[in-house]
């Protein structure tokens, strides 16, 4: 036994409140859409071999029609015969033939009206699969963003996030470390001597010397 208990079932089923007890929304959709192309598979073969029959019955109909004919005719031969008899059991053949063809008839208005049902069910059918369709693009879409979510926020809290920056901390600390290294280079440099100071007093005054000089000859030259 399936989802449904075939075209009626499915045609008053509500998909949403199917899918609202489900315990797998994914998973049920699934069923429901297969149940759905089964039952439409089978409504369609059953319309067919309606129409089949149907087909069959109107050719059947076109023979005894030309049977009664036939049999009018032998009737009429059989009285210009004086054969009353005979054209008695002709008719009687004939009335046969109608009767089939009656009951041939009113057996192709039936399969008619099981037709007109048979196409307005595929109409709602369709609908309903169609529905169907359309609400599980819905929850995969949901379903994937879920599961999105759930990874990146299992990321966010994670240890792996916690081990990323206890690497940084680490790096961190290696700087520190190096620049540390290069400020203690610097610790501890002998100040200048005296001497050394008034060389480079003495190697200044040059330098202002000789750029008032080139100062003096530029201002000749204008």
């Amino acid at each position: 036994m399936g989802i449904f208990s075939r075209t009626r079932d499915i045609i008053a089923a509500n998909v949403t409140d199917l899918l609202d007890k489900a315990e797998d929304p994914a998973k049920m959709i699934r069923m429901i859409i297969l149940e759905m192309e089964e039952t439409l598979v089978e409504v369609r073969s059953a319309a067919a071999r309606s129409i089949a029959d149907q087909k069959e019955m109107r050719r059947t109909i076109a023979k005894l029609d030309t049977v009664q004919a036939n049999w009018t005719e032998k009737a009429t031969l059989a009285l210009s015969k004086d054969r009353e008899d005979l054209a008695k059991a002709a008719l009687v053949e004939k009335q046969k033939a109608a009767d089939m063809v009656e009951r041939l008839e009113a057996e192709i208005k039936q399969l008619d009206e099981a037709l007109a049902a048979n196409d307005a069910d595929i109409a709602k059918l369709q609908s309903k699969l169609r529905e169907a369709r359309a609400r599980q693009n819905s929850i995969v879409t949901r379903l994937e963003s879920a599961n999105h979510r759930a990874k990146m926020r299992a990321m966010y809290a994670g240890p792996k996030i916690d081990e990323a920056f206890s690497r940084f901390d680490l790096l961190e600390r290696r700087v520190d470390l190096a620049e540390g290294r290069a400020d203690a280079m610097g610790m501890g440099a002998a100040p200048k001597t005296l001497e050394e100071e008034f060389a480079d007093m003495q190697a200044a005054e040059k330098v202002e010397a000789e750029l008032a000089a080139l100062k003096a000859a530029a201002t000749k030259k204008d």
